[in-house]
């Protein structure tokens, strides 16, 4: 259900409070649940303890790749053998 939430909700033009929600109850979720995890405060601090490791490793969007603990710069095949063979 992941994945089917995750496209859902990067397809939407502008993400807005009430998207969350609506997706949720497009794909039958449990709606009740879906709002206590939202309220949660352990996954709020899980989400900003993600979010603060991101931007200590400069992580700015997605995708980002790290081979050898090393962030990837060049998207190519040569980008990668590179970090691989380095």
């Amino acid at each position: 259900m992941f994945w089917e939430y995750h496209d859902k909700l990067f397809a939407e033009k502008k993400i807005m409070q009430a998207s969350f929600e609506r997706i949720a109850t497009e794909l039958g979720l449990d709606l009740q649940k879906f709002k206590m995890d939202m309220q949660s405060k352990e996954l709020t601090n899980r989400l900003l303890n993600d979010m603060v490791e991101a931007q200590q490793n400069g992580i700015t969007g997605t995708p980002s790749v790290f081979i050898n603990g090393r962030k990837l710069k060049q998207r190519s095949l040569s980008g990668f053998q590179k970090l691989i063979d380095d």
